[in-house]
């Protein structure tokens, strides 16, 4: 290489460079990192966790709203229905504690890349959540942008994202102007109203008997047991009836842990949802408690819609074993009245469900859906057959009429053996001779 090949690579070098540098400059310009700046720093320093009687989530045209009353939470998108007092409590811990990882000095013509644009500018909004004091006020309001993406070593062999969400991108309003990155993906954060709902439900335990009444009054069934987790019986068994005790099993167990999916206006009509006809399932423990649920049609979603009246006939006091020694009295009396205690503290729980039409998925209640038929054993059809040494009837003959004669089996065919020789006749001796 010579002087002037070298001489013109340096200048195609320098004007490279130059370029470079100006590039670099003018994207840092909308968009410079500031890297660990604000590492470690609370994302709301001051949050005033005790103060927040209203958290709003706002996503698009979708929007949510949990309302604290006195010290109980509701979702107000679900008809004021009791809220998850425990998601929400640690959703608000966790922006408490939130802290920062980065920050990102961004100008606003970068926002829509990160999704952190209001819902009135425009397309790839961010999430809004607003924290509201008692006075409706709003404490703290959030903007949470694009999930923050780590990206795996190894590539899926099924194809796919090649990352996972670690963290997300926010932007406190009315507060410092860097987009901070954090360590959460807050993945909670969404206007879904039934992901808020409280999952408390009734429970039917130590179940003694249940009766299901349908439309059609031939499909009703009852069963009971004598004892706890005894078999089950079917009363009333008509002749040639047997219950089938694998049909029947899953029956034993009918809400025993029972779950919903969502909630129904209370302004639904009951022709609507079919609980003007509904299947009627009682159900009575060996505690006392009595469950009436009326269940209604069947949706598109494969749910059923559910409704639930709960009484309990406990008793106030307790009646002593034949064969109680006085000195265990007092310990009996004390575990009665603890017994006692929680079983009241369940019925008053579950009465609070009765005003309610829930919407559960259809395996909850197909026990409760089947029909007698369904529980019975399938009968068996046993064909006799002739025996082998059975001899036909004989008709009896005809009074004044001869019985027939039988007619002679047919010769058997002659053996096959060699032909004897021809025998000569014996000679006839003439008369007269000795």
């Amino acid at each position: 290489m010579n002087r002037k090949q070298l001489g013109t690579l340096l200048v195609l070098g320098g004007v490279i460079g130059a370029l470079g540098l100006y590039v670099t400059r003018r994207n840092a310009a909308s968009y410079q990192s500031s890297g660990e700046g604000g590492a470690g720093k609370k994302l709301l320093p001051d949050f005033p966790i005790n103060d927040v009687a209203r958290i709003e989530i706002k996503q698009g045209t979708n929007e949510l709203n949990l309302i604290r009353q006195d010290d109980n939470w509701t979702v107000r998108e679900r008809y004021g229905y009791p809220a998850n007092f425990q998601e929400i409590g640690d959703f608000l811990r966790k922006i408490w504690e939130l802290k920062i990882v980065q920050t990102e000095q961004v100008g606003p013509s970068q926002f829509p890349k990160l999704e952190l644009v209001e819902s009135d500018q425009g397309t790839n909004s961010a999430t809004l959540v607003e924290f509201k004091d008692k006075s409706d006020k709003t404490i703290k309001a959030v903007l949470l942008g694009k999930k923050h993406t780590r990206k795996s070593e190894n590539a899926s062999p099924f194809g796919g994202s090649d990352g996972w969400p670690d963290g997300r991108y926010v932007l406190v309003k009315n507060g410092p102007k860097d987009v901070a990155v954090v360590s959460d993906a807050l993945s909670e954060a969404e206007t879904k109203p039934d992901r808020w709902l409280s999952k408390d439900f009734f429970k039917v335990e130590k179940l003694k008997a249940i009766s299901v009444t349908h439309t059609n009054a031939t499909n009703s069934w009852k069963l009971t047991r004598e004892i706890e987790n005894g078999p089950l019986t079917l009363a009333d068994a008509k002749a040639g009836e047997q219950l089938d005790s694998g049909k029947s099993s899953p029956v034993g167990n009918a809400l025993s842990y029972p779950s919903f999916t969502d909630v129904v206006s209370p302004q639904a009509k009951p022709e609507e949802i079919g609980i003007d006809h509904p299947v009627i399932a009682r159900l009575e423990t060996f505690d006392g408690f009595s469950y009436t649920a009326k269940i209604g049609r069947k949706t598109n979603d494969d749910n059923c819609y559910l409704n639930v009246n709960v009484t309990a006939d406990l008793p106030k006091e307790r009646t002593p074993a034949k064969d109680e020694k006085p000195e265990d009295k007092d310990k009996l009396d004390k575990e009665f009245k603890e017994k006692m205690s929680k079983l009241e503290e369940k019925l008053k729980q579950e009465k609070s469900f009765e005003k309610w039409t829930y919407l559960v998925s259809k395996w909850t209640v197909d026990p409760l859906l089947k029909e007698r038929k369904d529980l019975l054993a399938e009968k068996k059809e046993e064909k006799e057959e002739p025996k082998k040494d059975e001899k036909k009837e004989e008709k009896p003959t005809p009074t004044g009429a001869t019985a027939a004669t039988p007619k002679p089996p047919p010769p058997l065919p002659p053996a096959a053996t060699e032909p004897k020789k021809e025998e000569k006749p014996p000679e006839k001796k003439p008369e007269g001779s000795p």
